[in-house]
């Protein structure tokens, strides 16, 4: 039985594994009977950061949709932000004939979504339920006869079909109240007494949401939070409160995950699920490029548990509908490889869906939807094969010799991000150990693509680790 190894001797022996293993460009061939390198005896990893259960359940759902829909989708020109400085919108103009949130659903199950987030309010201020934060809403709208509530409609189709709900608020903007960046009069500032009363409205509409619709997966705040301190809304309490399960996107005070930097569904490599800290998940959004490097390949180092997400529009460009603009669909092996460099790097994909003014989701946009997710099951719905295992090195034995060209590494994530390096290898024949792919971050998944080759075995071996690999799932795959 091996020895038990102290923190330091573990390190150590790590290190001299990451020298010599072979990476993917130097070819270097084992055989299969050569002595791996020492396993190290299980440990605990106490001190790595680890998720909350409600942040480990979100990265589970792995792909989402967005649905953005709003009164500016009866603008002529659709939406843009200059609106909120400069109108007040009627909201007569509201009139969805053929609404229907099913259909909506029906899309994101198409495409194997796992979770959903309604856009409650956007850049207009139109509060799309039956709101008392104030008198701009259905409740005073034509549309319904002032009792229609899409927040309840929506959430209740998400159920229908076992898909999580969650609530996209957009407060930063709201051409209702004039306010522009969190800025009174248009974004000019002034008047301290109604911009206290706009966050104290802000207040109420979130316990409102939080409040009447049962659990939310995620409430996602466009453009961030401003804290307390800087005058914001106290949203934070009243989140917690009344929604204990829900991730909350985000504050300076509480970000459950963040940005992956970019609205092209992609996230960088590595891509680690640590920041230093809660407000670093803030300062990325800005220009200093060492801020904006650790938002988009996190700090494997950091304190605090805060995992990407990639987004993109299903319409290039657009994340809300605009007439004719079919063409802008995203293809379908652009969306594929959204899914690999997201999904497949540790980061959550959720893309954006545009109900037209008809409220329904447009025909061109749902087929993509169903494409999308059809070609991920059968790229990724059934393996070659599978295992799991704790260790350095983790093997897994097909069935019998079949050619491979992708395999799917899943850390135990609640046990925190323990590899640091890694190396991937076939055996192939001759008995020898090919290596076939290299990297670093694994976290929740990672999809290492490399060309086909026909192998008995595949295994996953760590070169460098903070604490002994707890690996949940190894896979195989021939996705051609």
């Amino acid at each position: 039985m091996a020895e038990r190894l102290n923190r330091r001797d573990l390190l150590k022996s790590l290190g001299a594994a990451a020298v010599a293993l072979p990476g993917c460009a130097g070819a270097m061939r084992q055989r299969a009977d050569a002595p791996l390198a020492e396993q190290a005896a299980p440990d605990d990893g106490g001190n790595l950061p680890k998720p909350l259960p409600r942040q480990a359940a979100w990265q589970d759902y792995e792909l989402g949709l967005v649905y953005h829909f709003d009164l500016d989708v009866y603008m002529p020109g659709g939406h843009h932000h200059e609106r909120s400085r400069r109108e007040q919108l009627d909201m007569n103009l509201y009139n969805p004939a053929k609404l229907d949130t099913d259909q909506w659903l029906s899309a994101a199950t198409a495409m194997g979504a796992r979770y959903a987030v309604l856009t409650a309010t956007h850049h207009t201020g139109f509060l799309q339920w039956q709101s008392d934060a104030y008198d701009y809403g259905l409740k005073q709208c034509r549309w319904g006869g002032g009792k229609a509530d899409l927040v309840k409609d929506f959430i209740e189709s998400c159920r229908k079909v076992g898909v999580a709900p969650g609530i996209y608020l957009g407060i930063r903007f709201n051409a209702h109240w004039q306010v522009y960046g969190y800025k009174m009069n248009g974004g000019k500032g002034g008047d301290e007494a109604k911009r206290k009363q706009y966050m104290r409205v802000c207040e109420k509409m979130v316990e409102e949401l939080c409040t009447r619709y049962g659990p939310l997966c995620e409430m996602w705040f466009d453009g961030g939070v401003i804290s307390p301190e800087q005058g914001g809304p106290d949203l934070v309490p009243i989140a917690g409160k009344h929604q204990p399960n829900m991730v909350f996107y985000h504050s300076p005070d509480r970000a459950e995950h963040r940005w992956a930097g970019s609205e092209t569904g992609t996230a960088a490599y590595p891509c680690w699920a640590t920041m230093p800290s809660v407000g670093s998940q803030i300062r990325g959004h800005g220009r200093d490029p060492k801020h904006r490097k650790i938002l988009m390949h996190g700090d494997p180092d950091g304190a605090v548990w805060c995992p990407a997400m990639a987004d993109a529009p299903i319409r290039e460009h657009d994340w809300l509908w605009v007439p004719n603009h079919e063409n802008r669909v995203q293809p379908l092996d652009r969306l594929l490889g959204m899914y690999e460099k997201s999904v497949g790097r540790n980061a959550n994909l959720i893309l954006g869906a545009v109900p037209d003014s008809d409220g329904l989701i447009p025909e061109p946009d749902f087929k993509r939807y169903a494409e999308f997710g059809k070609a991920i099951r059968r790229r990724f719905g059934k393996p070659l094969a599978r295992t799991e295992g704790t260790g350095l090195t983790v093997e897994l034995r097909l069935p019998r010799p079949a050619r491979v060209d992708c395999v799917c590494v899943m850390e135990d994530i609640t046990r925190g991000e323990r590899v640091r390096e890694y190396v991937v290898e076939g055996l192939t024949a001759g008995s020898t150990w090919q290596a076939l792919g290299s990297g670093t971050s694994v976290g929740h998944k990672r999809i290492q693509r490399f060309g086909p080759v026909e192998v008995a075995a595949v295994r996953f071996r760590a070169t460098r680790a903070a604490a002994t690999p707890r690996i949940r799932q190894l896979a195989a795959y021939l996705v051609g």
